[in-house]
């Protein structure tokens, strides 16, 4: 695909905030033609406007990753208009931080997962065969350190996660022939409105004390453009936690015991 992404048509998901927001501005800064999905229609709007205002050019589309049909209608809407999708960036999610046993059903574990991680799987369905067509496109699933490793306190997050990484191998070995690309982002602890809209608890806090690392979201974004320049596999950022990920899958028994001792001491706190 080249260093150049001038003339691209780059579909967004969880453009509203956060990476998907900050990632959208700086395509936009690059040339591309970019298509802003999320449920936030308002936020959306003022994004596009900011982008064209800068002289770019931006398409808001609400959507709801929880409905198929609104799927459909949003990458039909961009083709219509645009007649390619060339990257597509899935990057919608949330999570939450709490012991298992005090998740919200409802929300923390069945909408978990139908974002997180069906929902990248329907958008990236509705968009493949076009991308397929063309022989050309790339796909960027937003995934996360939790995808790699299975840290206590954000089991469903983390099996979503994990799920966005099979997805992502998988894929990858299938369309490579035709000339799709596909690549995973695993960040760790950002600071963005995804995080800030988490529970607030005692563990969660003493959690943070422990794992101190909080990436600017904009850093991500540069990142993920990166890679839309200059296509790769994984990128995993910050690149230290290649050795946590490393030393998990190594010695996954002394990393069971270390947690552990952390489950039994906090476990009572909130």
């Amino acid at each position: 695909m080249g260093d150049s992404l001038k003339g691209k048509v780059v579909l967004i998901t969880g453009a509203s905030s956060g990476f998907g927001e900050d990632a959208a501005r700086l395509f936009a800064k690059e040339g591309c033609k970019v298509v802003l999905a999320a449920r936030r229609l308002e936020k959306l709007q003022e994004l596009a406007a900011d982008i064209q205002n800068e002289g770019g050019e931006a398409l808001a589309i609400p959507v709801d990753l929880n409905e198929r049909a609104e799927i459909d209608v949003m990458v039909q809407t961009a083709l219509d208009l645009y007649e390619q999708i060339d990257i597509l960036f899935n990057n919608a999610g949330f999570g939450g931080v709490n012991w298992f046993e005090k998740l919200k059903p409802e929300r923390h574990i069945e909408t978990m997962i139908r974002v997180n991680l069906i929902g990248s799987m329907l958008v990236t369905h509705a968009v493949l065969p076009h991308m397929l067509a063309r022989r050309a496109g790339h796909i960027i699933n937003m995934c996360s350190i939790a995808g790699l490793i299975s840290p206590p306190l954000i089991t469903t997050y983390s099996a979503s996660k994990h799920g966005v990484r099979a997805f992502t191998d998988a894929l990858r070995r299938e369309v490579a022939p035709f000339g799709i690309k596909v690549s995973g982002i695993y960040p760790g602890p950002a600071a963005t409105e995804f995080g800030s809209q988490l529970e607030k608890t005692r563990t969660r806090e003493t959690v943070n004390r422990i794992i101190n690392v909080h990436l600017s979201s904009a850093y991500v974004a540069r990142r993920v453009v990166d890679v839309a320049k200059r296509p790769r596999r994984t990128l995993v950022i910050p690149w230290w936690f290649r050795v946590i990920t490393t030393f998990d899958t190594l010695f996954p028994v002394v990393v069971d015991w270390i947690l552990y001792i952390f489950s039994k001491q906090n476990h009572q706190l909130d």
